[in-house]
């Protein structure tokens, strides 16, 4: 399996591809703010061609050039219902209510878009576990893959951090919802599971059980 990552953004936000290997079709997860070159960058260097842009939220620095990265390679968005409009109102999301600010702020309508459900999605040749995940944002998922030679692999989104997990102080927030998420879905999986998280450095779910204040 070949996984390329990269920050993007004033927030950093990790955007991912992912495919069985190189000269293959790939999914792009989280394409946010200012993506768009690092994810042309590396389908040139691994000869990659999207098969579907992938979002384990809606929020604006996760998602800002999904859809014109899917017009461009005439490809879906996958996304859960729960966070569909912010694909295209981002002033719903975090960093966009300035009080007394007039919010002028709108994002493109992504020409075809998928609803997510929680279960396998097979796409790009990979069998991808969709984990839904609320709390952070009402839609939040976590993406499940397993490598051929038996790696376990977590795109968590902003559910899970290295030493950390996600706010639930912005709109759509729910401090309840993401307990129960990390008590049921993250705690469930293996402790040899390779986190790769929406901001910030790789970790494993063994490192978070054993270390991670939110889940001790």
């Amino acid at each position: 399996m070949l996984v390329v990552g990269f920050p993007a953004g004033d927030l950093a936000a990790n955007c991912y591809l992912v495919a069985a290997g190189p000269g293959r079709e790939c999914v792009v997860v989280d394409p946010g703010e200012g993506a768009g070159d690092g994810v042309a960058r590396a389908l040139r260097e691994h000869d990659l061609t999207p098969a579907a842009v992938l979002a384990t939220h809606g929020h604006h620095d996760h998602v800002a050039t999904a859809a014109l990265l899917a017009g461009e390679h005439s490809v879906a968005v996958h996304i859960r219902q729960e966070d569909r409009h912010l694909l295209t109102d981002p002033a719903a999301g975090p960093g966009r209510r300035d009080p007394g600010t007039v919010i002028t702020v709108t994002s493109p309508e992504p020409s075809a878009v998928e609803l997510l459900r929680e279960g396998p999605l097979e796409v790009a040749g990979l069998r991808i576990e969709v984990l839904h995940t609320p709390g952070h944002t009402p839609g939040s998922v976590i993406f499940g893959f397993r490598s051929e030679e038996g790696g376990r692999l977590a795109l968590t989104g902003d559910t899970l951090f290295a030493g950390s997990v996600g706010r639930t102080d912005l709109p759509g927030g729910d401090p309840a919802a993401l307990a129960e998420s990390l008590r049921t879905t993250v705690l469930a999986l293996p402790d040899d599971t390779v986190v790769l998280p929406g901001h910030g450095g790789s970790t494993t779910i063994g490192r978070e059980r054993a270390g991670n204040p939110f889940l001790t």
